[in-house]
């Protein structure tokens, strides 16, 4: 009975957050709080809920500092010199364009919000594609297979969850798979560079001179440009104006940009280099204070919470010494912390209940008996391979939450190390970020004008084999 009742409780909350009934977050809380009752434990339910707040505070305190720490350093202006180094290094050169796509894509990519990464890199680079007549389902497919592998840092959502769900430390799951996600990296670029080649041959030669091509005066090259807000979840504010424009009908692999172009949108400059908040005095310091973070992050030298409270506290004192200014910043990342943060406090009732009551383990028995014996000591293969078109076809919540756990207890049985059950849990990212379940996407496809259908036939072919490099690249290592 705990087997079916497991089963059913997972099938329910993913449904009604799949079909957008109920919000994750109170889904996470509402379903497993009534199959408590369903299964005559509800007089337990405070205990499971308290252990695994217990259980989830020091996740829930990483991603709080670390948004609002990447949040202080987009505002103070650390990126903007990549940025612009970046529209400098492409100029007119159709596969330097793509490739300073993806390379924007990555390192903005460090403060672990998809949305943040899709506003800067489609802000920067949106104006360029369309001058150059580029196809514009190549800057989303690559902005978001490079986001995809990005998104596994450890405070990016997938490996936080996982250790939630796992009850594993973050950086143990992360560190290890750094060889394996840098070979997916690597694979983007090399996406990105034969995309490139494809438009360069597709629009031929152009030079910064070459007027008639619709190429990009050098200065203009060089601009941070203003971006398109958005009415899509975790967008600028801002109002959105429909066009006809966007993804065009041409080849399968480059379809062309649209002919049905409308005047720029009113938004916001993501990276308006008027902003008051700019701290170009203290710019080196912001860079050395993040690598150091970076490093002593990857060092593991204290648990990854106390840097990423320390390094806020310390980007906030320096940058913004006046208490009003740095309730300001707190207040702009507000929205990001108390979503993310919620919702790990949120999945503590989940993964208690599901815990505590037994259900899990009923479910991973049950499980185990299904998998031939054959493959029971290459779970951690058999979670890679499940993750990619799982993490598309449902929310990264639905997988972390309801269906690792199952995966790791059935590991379990054949001597397979939970650990390694996460680690080959973030091998579907690169697609997943791509999903019609990620809020993020439709800011990327939003602001770049593109139909999400075209991104979706464009993009799930090319993430899909970046998340197997990463798969292979992990067996190769002997991380999975």
């Amino acid at each position: 009975m705990l087997t079916i009742l497991g089963f059913v409780m997972i099938a329910a909350f993913l449904v009604l957050i799949m079909m957008k009934k109920m919000s994750p977050m109170a889904a996470l809380v509402l379903i497993p709080a009534l199959f408590c009752v369903l299964v005559g434990q509800g007089a337990h339910l405070g205990d499971y809920v308290l252990k695994g707040i217990g259980d989830l505070a020091p996740t829930a305190a990483m991603l709080m500092f670390a948004i609002i720490y990447f949040g202080v350093m987009i505002d103070v202006g650390l990126f903007d010199p990549i940025v612009r180094g970046i529209l400098k290094f492409c100029k007119a050169d159709p596969v330097r364009v793509v490739v300073g796509t993806a390379l924007l894509a990555a390192i903005v990519s460090l403060d672990g919000d998809g949305s943040t990464t899709f506003m800067i890199t489609v802000s920067a680079l949106y104006p360029l594609y369309k001058r150059l007549k580029m196809s514009l389902v190549v800057m989303t497919g690559v902005a978001a297979t490079a986001n995809g592998v990005m998104n596994t840092l450890p405070w990016g959502g997938p490996t936080a969850r996982a250790a939630t769900a796992l009850k594993l430390d973050a950086g143990d799951i992360f560190v290890p798979m750094i060889p394996a996600l840098a070979v997916g990296l690597v694979a983007v670029f090399a996406l990105a560079y034969v995309l490139g080649r494809r438009e360069r041959k597709r629009l031929g030669v152009l030079t910064l001179d070459d007027t008639v091509t619709g190429t990009v005066p050098e200065k203009e090259s060089e601009q941070v440009l203003v971006g398109a807000g958005t009415g899509a979840t975790g967008g600028t504010p801002g109002g959105t104006r429909r066009t006809t424009g966007g993804a065009g009908t041409g080849a399968e692999d480059a379809p062309a940009a649209g002919s049905g172009e409308q005047a720029d949108d009113d938004g916001l400059q993501v990276l308006d280099p008027q902003r008051a908040t700019l701290r170009p005095k203290l710019y080196w310091f912001n860079a050395a204070l993040t690598l150091a973070l970076l490093t002593l992050l990857i060092l593991q030298t204290l648990p990854i919470p106390v840097l990423f409270l320390i390094g806020a506290a310390l980007a906030l004192t320096v940058n913004f010494p006046h208490m009003k200014d740095q309730k300001a910043r707190v207040a702009a990342h507000a929205e990001n912390v108390l979503n993310v943060s919620g919702m790990v406090f949120a999945a503590a009732v989940f993964t208690g209940v599901l815990t505590g009551t037994g259900m899990v383990e009923h479910m991973a028995r049950w499980l185990v008996s299904g998998v031939p014996d054959a493959l029971g000591p290459h779970m951690g293969i058999v979670t890679g391979v499940l993750s990619i078109p799982l993490t598309y076809f449902m929310s990264n919540d639905g997988f972390y939450f309801g269906i690792v756990p199952i995966l790791a207890e059935a590991g379990a049985a054949h001597g397979v190390a939970p650990i390694e059950i996460a680690r080959a849990s973030l091998v579907g990212q690169a697609l997943h970020m791509s999903s019609p379940l990620v809020p993020a996407v439709y800011v990327l496809v939003g602001m770049a004008k593109v139909e999400f259908g075209d991104h979706t036939k464009f993009t799930v072919k090319w993430a899909a084999l970046t998340s197997l490099v990463v798969l292979c690249a992990g067996v190769l290592f002997g991380i999975i």
